[in-house]
């Protein structure tokens, strides 16, 4: 609290001071180097993915790579937002932003979440068709239909994006302007204002409720109904077979939205910001790094392709 408060006066009424992730030097230098070789794969993972869609699209012309593509550019997207402060604040701790900054940095993340959760949605949606209405799933997951539905989660996030931004921004801070975390988010930004807060937590909870809560129940009734097909189906193998194509979305979703309801949906009085830096580590460091290895570890088509690619290299 102490180092806290003359952090406070070294600022001005304008800026945000990040403590960043950790306080103690002698850990720093080495988890600087860590997250900064994790960026690199991050970026690379997910560069490598886009690359092998886009270059063998009469292998990979599935709706389910077409969705995997946008996730993996949403991915390089919002760790490109946040990583940055991270290492920042590792390396010169603490942070100092200024208020557009962080606002804008507020926004994009708000943004790219948004955009995850329903574009989640939208790739559980797509196993639904494929496995409950595999005949018609050509003309129920057409190109329009995917371009619609990955366009409605882009303008989602960015709507949501908007309008939660705009209330934040709108507060007043009387200080100290001092954030116990490695990014500007909303949570530890609320804390700090001293406005009536009344109706900007009503716009936060509705938000929250139209898009993470709207995009995981259409999940979870899309898995529902997936779950009843695959009772009644005769074969095991293909109960197995239809199984391992949900496996991998089932496991990226799971570990992204208990993170994110666990973090958004508590009290603020009760919130640890220290436990808060690592969830969100998790899913802004960790779901970016494991989405392309899960996703692709038990894909055979994007194995041949990737042989395929190796081999002309």
């Amino acid at each position: 609290m102490e180092r806290s408060l003359q952090l406070a006066n070294q600022s001005t009424d304008q800026d945000f001071i990040l403590l960043g992730l950790s306080a103690r030097k002698d850990i720093r230098d080495g988890l600087f180097v860590i997250f900064l070789a994790l960026y690199m794969l991050i970026l690379l993972e997910n560069m490598l993915v886009i690359y092998l869609i886009c270059s063998h699209l009469e292998l990979l012309h599935k709706p389910m790579y077409f969705f995997l593509g946008h996730l993996s550019c949403l991915e390089m997207c919002y760790v490109s937002v946040t990583m940055p402060s991270l290492l920042i604040g590792l390396r010169s701790s603490p942070c100092h932003m200024s208020f557009t900054s962080c606002m804008a940095q507020l926004f994009l993340f708000i943004s790219f979440i948004g955009t995850k959760c329903t574009l989640l949605a939208s790739m559980a949606y797509d196993r639904y068709i494929a496995i409950c209405h595999p005949l018609h799933y050509p003309l129920l997951m057409r190109p329009q239909v995917c371009w619609g539905l990955t366009l409605s989660s882009w303008v989602g996030g960015l709507v949501v994006s908007v309008i939660k931004t705009t209330c934040i921004a709108s507060l007043s801070y009387c200080g100290p302007n001092v954030l116990n975390h490695f990014f500007c988010d909303a949570p530890p930004l609320l804390n700090l204002s001293c406005s009536h807060m009344v109706l900007i937590e009503l716009v936060d909870f509705i938000s929250a409720i139209v898009i993470f809560c709207g995009s995981l129940l259409v999940a979870l009734a899309s898995y529902v109904a997936i779950s009843r097909v695959l009772i009644q189906m005769p074969s095991a193998a293909a109960s197995h077979r239809a199984l391992s194509t949900c496996a991998s979305h089932l496991l990226v979703m799971g570990i992204f939205y208990s993170v994110i309801l666990f973090m958004y949906s508590r009290p603020r009085h009760i919130r640890s910001t220290d436990l808060n830096k690592v969830l969100s580590v998790i899913y802004t460091v960790a779901t970016p790094l494991c989405s392309p290895i899960i996703y692709c570890l038990r894909n055979r088509e994007v194995h041949a392709v990737l042989k395929k690619t190796l081999r002309l290299c």
